[in-house]
């Protein structure tokens, strides 16, 4: 069941970000100097967990903390999270699809040796627990997850992808080992970009970003990655004043001894990040405002963790 957390939780957690330390790093990889900030509660101890953010095209790690509502740092801030936003090369990521054709792919940016260092540093002075290290991204970023789960699992406990679907095979080109892990998919029925139903992503009909699987189709891939061979359990729940015409259904794919998959529809949502506070551009669609992301991932992930939601 995936909590809808009400306003007044939204703006509680917002003022308790005041007391949040926003701090900017580098970083080199091969070379080339990368950017990143890091979002944490002034006083968190070593060891805390650590959650990599992904930001979609044309956006950088600032941009997108305000685009999502502060849905991550409000998590950072309520749960004790360590959240970085990485940043990618002029506003995109080496994500894994065939199709890409961002200025990162051209010139050969290693944005999973990226990652992989950023997870070091963290992890290798210990001010973060390797064993909860998570990865979240909306849009280009959530394929640069999708590219991290197939090429370094290792590194993870777990991973949230919004608004981004599975590569169809001809489009896919990431390859490596299958390790099992709890994956949260969150995607609208009337996003503009990246089809729900599958087919042809691209700029409202321009600059075509290549094909995808539908949303239910990317849940049950990422099922069977998982062993999971039990039929799916859905639920949902009645909208709220600020759900602005859309309303949330989950489908869980669980079995006991498995990590989960769990995929969230925002009907009539739109090529958002759902949050309690901030709403996208119309032309991107509509954002309900009932459902806070980074809560319902955080505690999906912490469930997993506990083996509630594997039961």
């Amino acid at each position: 069941m995936i909590t809808l957390a009400r306003p007044s939780a939204a703006q509680a957690a917002l003022r308790d970000s005041g007391s949040l330390v926003v701090e900017p790093g580098t970083i080199e990889v091969a070379g080339r100097r990368r950017t990143y900030s890091e979002v944490r509660p002034a006083g968190l101890p070593q060891g805390a967990p650590l959650l990599l953010v992904f930001h979609g095209s044309n956006q950088n790690g600032r941009k997108l903390r305000a685009f999502s509502g502060h849905t991550f740092d409000a998590l950072a801030a309520r749960s004790g999270v360590r959240v970085v936003y990485l940043d990618g090369y002029k506003g995109h990521w080496n994500d894994a699809r065939v199709s890409a054709g961002f200025a990162a792919r051209r010139e050969n940016y290693d944005d999973v040796a990226f990652t992989r260092a950023v997870v070091s540093r963290f992890t290798g002075d210990g001010r973060a627990d390797p064993a909860r290290v998570h990865c979240a991204g909306y849009s280009n970023g959530g394929q640069m997850v999708i590219r991290l789960l197939h090429e370094v699992p290792e590194l993870f406990a777990g991973a949230a992808v919004i608004a981004a679907t599975q590569p169809a095979p001809e489009n896919f080109m990431a390859v490596g080992e299958v390790r099992p892990l709890p994956v949260l998919l969150v995607h609208g029925t009337r996003d503009p970009l990246v089809p729900y139903d599958g087919g042809m992503a691209s700029m409202w009909g321009f600059r075509p970003r290549g094909l995808g699987l539908s949303f239910a189709q990317t849940a049950a891939y990422y099922a069977r990655r998982n062993g999971i061979g039990t039929a799916p359990v859905s639920g949902r729940r009645e909208p709220g004043p600020r759900a602005r015409g859309t309303s949330v259904e989950t489908v869980d794919h669980r079995e006991p001894g498995k990590p989960s998959v769990r995929a969230v529809t925002v009907h009539n949502g739109g090529h958002v990040v759902p949050n309690l506070t901030a709403a996208a551009p119309r032309l991107l669609g509509q954002t309900n405002l009932e459902f806070d992301t980074g809560r319902a991932m955080w505690d999906f992930f912490t469930a997993e963790a506990a083996g509630e939601a594997r039961g």
